[in-house]
């Protein structure tokens, strides 16, 4: 499935330049070079393609005209979307689930806790699939520190769990989120991941809380459980 990654942009200025600052680490997200290839952005129902530019380290600006950037009022955001068209999709492994045979249906959560640091998605796809985090680890052929939110996708898919087809960074505003959700929590160079499930979180590290600090949120994805 190809994503749509959603995000509150601001135009910036470098000299003849205009761009907009993607606010999260591509990596993350999409295969290695994604600034190879190209991709479709959207400020709000305008929408054009081109190529990222890389920063350094997963992170990229969107270029844009002196028309495009001219949409943008000054000093204030704009809803984005962008996608990566320029690459193959990636057919999801072979297996014995589909979205109409699940590994489960979602209508209950036990929390796990990862056993070291560097699991944490592991542990949120094995709360999600109901399986262990060593049998998360074989079935996304991924070890500690490798699960990124692009891999838990595909493991999804592989599994037959539906999730929405963006993911929507919020920047740390105020979110309602979804009944059930993959939240991606503001950590550094990447993120932390754990589970938003019918106003409680599970996380990988702490266990089930109620309370929740909605400023550390990166972005999320919901997890369709209808």
């Amino acid at each position: 499935m190809f994503m749509d990654y959603e995000f509150e942009g601001y135009a910036l200025k470098d000299g003849d330049k205009n761009y907009v600052k993607i606010p999260f680490n591509v990596w993350e997200i999409c295969n290695d070079n994604v600034g190879d290839v190209p991709v479709k952005v959207c400020i709000e129902d305008i929408c054009f393609q081109c190529k990222l530019e890389p920063i350094k380290n997963g992170y990229y600006n969107i270029p844009l005209t002196d028309e495009q950037a001219a949409l943008f009022p000054e000093g204030k955001g704009k809803p984005m979307l962008f996608s990566v068209i320029g690459k193959e999709k990636e057919e999801p492994e072979k297996g014995p689930y589909s979205k109409e045979n699940p590994i489960r249906k979602i209508d209950s959560m036990e929390i796990l806790i990862q056993p070291w640091d560097g699991l944490c998605g592991q542990t949120v796809f094995a709360m999600l699939a109901g399986v262990s985090i060593d049998e998360a680890s074989n079935i996304m052929h991924c070890r500690e520190w490798q699960a990124s939110m692009l891999k838990i996708i595909n493991t999804l898919d592989y599994v037959g769990i539906r999730h929405a087809d963006r993911i929507i960074y919020t920047g740390g505003k105020e979110v309602e989120l979804p009944e059930c959700c993959i939240i991606m929590e503001n950590l550094g160079r990447f993120s932390h991941y754990l589970i938003g499930y019918k106003g409680s979180y599970y996380d990988p590290n702490k266990g089930i809380m109620k309370e929740f600090d909605k400023s550390n949120i990166k972005g999320y994805l919901e997890i369709l459980t209808d």
